[in-house]
């Protein structure tokens, strides 16, 4: 067992180089593809994401999702490319050569226009390879440490960005402050050249805090060994780690895993600096969110994307820090409530029932407090909200009443004349067979013609009467199922005698199947007879052949649309949303009192009233009424 690390660290080299005769293998069949999608003619937007590490790090999915969600919504045209370079697994040099190779040949016809690098290994390798890799494409860096872009200063004009703001001290105050009698911070770092970094970053900020308290530094030790120090921790100590990538024995970890690993392990509380470590067992910290870095490089791409300069940029703000506590480990390791901060994040905390229903509870306390008053006020704001329920019924119907009146006077001359045309029909007939008889030369074929003529204007005359009684009775508003075909039907042949003296058109195109809606069928044809008028009105100037006045009704979703439409001037925009208005006319003898009744009789079938301009002129009128309630196929005319 002793010998095992050896084997391993033996095994790296050849490993290593196996990995990048594989890519060496893969090369031809990538940059093919990639070929071909250059030749697809895309547009020409396309970013590249360069990570340090394994596409599952926790760190590198957040800043893969920040960057997509903000660029899919700048740049809803721009191709998006992500590689993952994989440190610390693999390294050196052959490594490094490959995958140099690999790149460059796959994105030779589809070169990116913007790179993306996110962590220090990755702005450390396009930094290294850019002139062979993408010489021409602006660089945006995110999740670099300061010193690594310091000592690579001076950095090109097209290479913008911020360095990683670990907030080393931030997290370490926080954890003091939790937890009063902690003077002892032990900090864990791994054995990788990443891990290194971090460990000389914190060597640096632990310096800087002078005496707050001690520290120690558990730097590229074995897995068992951290285990073994982080288990004999007492409450006088609090653990401070970012995670690691790797031990000194080479086994590779995810730093969430690491960090996951110690907290079940530590007899200290644990801190971390990075958002994706809330819930593998730390308290909280200072923290860092991928996703948001992720955001703010996508905007700086898509700025060069359209044309900006990389050196006019304003660089994005340094991805602040935010506090944030694990609520669930507070409660494990004893955190006062009172010294958690308001600024401070809570994470996975269970709100209390006053703090989750105080409101409710306030407004309960209140409600039983005036409840015998309330109920009493409200038993009679009930009795006078009948009352007035009442009167505004009976105010509607004699106002519907009285409208239906005018509308019958207004149509007197026509109404007139539909009825005396029969009327000197069956008194011609008459006469005719008055003269037959006294000649002695009719036959009974004859005066049976003479008699079914009589009969036929008889009807029609009687019909006429029929629909003008039911339109002007004075009854009860009704509330049953008819059929919106039938009542447009009367109101066109209570009509027909005024389209004839106006010299107009009135076509009427019912639907296929019976519309059966419940209502006041009195009252729909009503509001069909005013809106044929006001659209004749609206015609009379015109020449005969345009005064055409179309009326339809159809089966649409959730009810029935009945549309009068004609061929006039049209509503002017502006008005609208007023014409419905009680007094608001566009006539100069109107008093504006017909589409208001209209529209208060559709909202009493719980329908509505609208208009439109047509496409190219007049105006349309729409009547939407809803089928009833539990109403089968058959009732909705399918």
């Amino acid at each position: 067992m002793t010998l095992l690390p050896y084997i391993v660290n033996d095994l790296r080299v050849p490993l290593a180089r196996l990995l990048a005769g594989a890519l060496v293998v893969a090369l031809a069949s990538s940059a093919c593809a990639a070929g071909e999608q250059g030749a697809g003619g895309a547009s020409g937007k396309h970013l590249l994401v360069l990570f340090s590490n394994n596409r599952l790090l926790p760190a590198n999915v957040e800043a893969d999702r920040g960057i997509r969600s903000k660029l899919q919504g700048l740049q809803p045209d721009a191709e998006i490319s992500a590689e993952f370079l994989d440190y610390p697994r693999f390294t050196g040099e052959d490594y490094i050569r490959t995958l140099s190779a690999y790149l460059r040949e796959k994105y030779r016809e589809r070169p990116p226009q913007v790179v993306v690098v996110a962590g220090q290994d990755a702005f450390a390798f396009l930094m290294d390879n850019r002139r062979h890799l993408f010489p021409a494409a602006p660089v945006v860096h995110i999740a670099a440490s300061a010193a690594q872009i310091e000592a690579a200063a001076p950095l090109p004009a097209d290479v913008v960005g911020e360095p990683l703001n670990i907030d080393f001290r931030g997290t370490v105050e926080l954890a003091l402050r939790h937890h009063a009698q902690a003077r002892h911070v032990v900090v864990v770092t791994g054995a990788s050249a990443f891990d290194r970094a971090y460990e000389a970053q914190f060597r640096r900020d632990a310096a800087r805090m002078g005496e707050r308290a001690s520290f120690e530094f558990l730097a590229g030790l074995s897995t068992q060994d951290v285990l073994a120090r982080l288990a004999a921790l007492d409450r006088g100590s609090v653990v401070f780690t970012p995670g690691f990538f790797q031990d000194r024995e080479g086994r590779s970890y995810f730093p969430r895993e690491a960090v996951s690993i110690m907290t079940k392990a530590s007899g200290a509380p644990v801190y971390g600096p990075f958002e994706t470590l809330i819930g593998a067992g730390v308290v909280g910290g200072s923290m860092v969110n991928f996703f948001d870095m992720g955001q703010e490089a996508a905007e700086a791409a898509s700025a060069i994307m359209v044309g900006a300069e990389p050196a006019s940029l304003t660089p994005p703000p340094r991805a602040p820090a935010q506090a944030q506590l694990d609520w669930r480990e507070a409660r494990r390791w004893q955190v006062p409530p009172h010294l958690v901060s308001r600024d401070t994040l809570v994470r996975f905390k269970e709100p209390t029932f006053w703090e989750a229903h105080r409101r409710e509870a306030l407004a309960a306390t209140g409600v039983f407090a005036l409840q015998a008053l309330l109920i009493s006020g409200l038993l009679v704001e009930r009795q006078r909200r009948r009352r007035t329920e009442i009167a505004l019924k009976n105010n509607l119907f004699q106002l519907a009443h009285a409208s239906r009146r005018a509308i019958a006077g207004e149509l007197t001359g026509s109404i007139a004349h539909e009825i005396n045309q029969p009327l000197g029909a069956i008194l011609s007939n008459a006469v005719a067979a008055d003269l037959m008889l006294e000649s002695g030369s009719c036959t009974r074929e004859e005066l049976r013609e003479i008699l079914q003529d009589i009969r036929r204007d008889n009807m029609r005359a009687s019909e006429v009467i029929r629909r003008l009684r039911a339109l002007l009775q004075n009854k009860e508003l009704e509330h049953a199922p008819f059929d919106v075909n039938e009542a447009i039907s009367d109101a066109a042949h209570v009509l027909r005698a005024e389209v004839q003296r106006r010299q107009a058109q009135l076509v009427v195109l019912p639907a296929p199947a019976p519309l059966v809606v419940a209502g006041d069928h009195i009252q729909i044809q009503q509001v069909v007879i005013n809106l044929v008028l006001n659209a004749m009105d609206a015609t009379a100037t015109l020449p005969p052949e345009r005064r055409a006045v179309v009326v339809q009704a159809a089966s649409v979703q959730g009810g029935v649309d009945v549309s009068v439409a004609d061929r006039g001037a049209g509503v002017p925009p502006a008005k609208l949303e007023q014409i419905f208005d009680s007094f608001f006319t566009t006539k100069s003898a109107g008093i504006g009192l017909g589409l208001s009744i209209a529209r208060t009789l559709v909202e009493s079938h719980h329908g509505r009233i609208w208009v439109e301009n047509g496409p190219q002129e007049g105006a349309i009128f729409h009547v939407f009424l809803p089928w009833p309630a539990g109403a089968g196929d058959s009732a909705r005319g399918t």
